[in-house]
């Protein structure tokens, strides 16, 4: 059976651990590169050329004319937040499969438009949640499946960051409302904002306060905290912030009656369950050593694309066994619904109640 061919449009930092994750994907293989700046996207492939000695790889301003070659099978949209549906139209409707980085979208409305178009073209769509694909936040997944804490009561997330404010004023668009859609909860704390929803379900209700505090120039929070209700009854808690020096790593913990877990970045700081398995020994030991790893709470640079790699093996598969991806668009819009449902708690300074399908 031959590769798929895939073809990344941006040329921009993610667009290089799109391209380096490729490269650990069996079935997969880069045939293109989409940069409406050729400059842009010829410099990617040359450092790519001899980082990872890739052949030749054609670079297109347009994404038609991507699309309109025959190795190409899936598109990788890493172009800014706010600009994923226009790209994701086109490559539907030449039947290509979409890959869409985090953000799905910067609004639900235009999250709906790319499930939509992929829907009506029949082709794969999925969200990039790499976090789910870390094998400490599977483990912890099965616990909540398996019913291991009892009655779940509480949950909560961190993504304690720093980001200089040169970050923001070399990007162009980073931190402003039409291009990021939103700050520190939509660009950077959107991966913890997942995990909490893949393992704690739904959210009924949403009250959130946001700032900008350490930043100037910018359109969009820094800061942010919100309080969450779930469908299940449990209590949740969401920080996030790019405006805490010098930054630490991000966690999430989830609490019931019969159990606890918190976990650092990839380390288990508790994992506690009453009664005790033989296996929760082993499983502490294995997590319990540092990574080292800063996750990107300083340097977006340092985040590993391991995740990356993990989640495009598992959407190859998906294309080939004709099954949804483990992480698909109605995945990708959760997290981008309750993240605009704190902003709108905010502005009207009301508790807001998510609608459930």
């Amino acid at each position: 059976m031959s590769s798929l061919g895939f073809c990344i449009v941006g040329s921009g930092m993610i667009a290089r651990f799109h391209a380096r994750a490729l490269q650990e994907v069996p079935g997969a293989r880069l045939v293109a590169v989409v940069s409406r700046q050729l400059e842009g996207g010829k410099k990617l492939i040359k450092e790519l050329q001899d980082e990872l000695q890739l052949g030749l790889i054609p670079v297109y301003a347009q994404l038609e004319e991507a699309c309109q070659n025959p190795e190409v099978d899936v598109v990788i949209i890493t172009t800014p937040s706010g600009a994923h549906l226009e790209p994701a139209r086109i490559a539907a409707s030449y039947g290509k499969h979409l890959v869409i980085e985090k953000p799905l979208e910067i609004t639900t409305e235009r999250c709906d438009a790319i499930i939509e178009t992929a829907d009506k073209n029949h082709v794969k769509l999925c969200t990039i949640f790499p976090s789910r694909f870390h094998e400490v936040n599977v483990l912890l997944k099965d616990a909540v499946q398996s019913q291991r804490f009892g009655r779940l009561t509480l949950a909560e997330t961190t993504c304690k960051w720093w980001r200089s404010q040169a970050y923001y004023d070399e990007g162009g668009w980073k931190g402003t409302q039409a291009l990021d859609g939103g700050g520190a909860l939509m660009n950077q704390a959107i991966h913890s904002v997942d995990l909490l929803l893949w393992m704690m379900g739904p959210v009924q209700a949403v009250s959130g306060f946001t700032a900008t505090l350490a930043h100037e120039r910018i359109e969009v929070e820094d800061t942010a905290v919100a309080t969450l209700k779930f469908c299940n009854g449990a209590l949740g808690v969401i920080q996030a912030a790019t405006s805490i020096s010098p930054g630490f790593p991000k966690t999430i913990a989830v609490h019931g009656d019969k159990g606890s877990v918190v976990i650092e970045q990839e380390d288990i700081l508790h994992w506690t369950f009453n009664p005790d398995r033989p296996e929760d020994q082993a499983i502490r030991t294995r997590f319990a050593q540092k990574t080292g790893q800063s996750g990107g709470a300083s340097d977006p640079k340092a985040i590993s694309h391991q995740g990356h790699a993990r989640q495009l093996s598992d959407f190859v598969s998906a294309i080939r066994n004709k099954r949804q991806p483990l992480v698909d668009g109605r995945e990708g819009r959760r997290a981008v619904e309750l993240i605009t449902a704190i902003y709108q708690s905010m502005q009207t300074q009301k508790i807001v109640y998510l609608k459930q399908s």
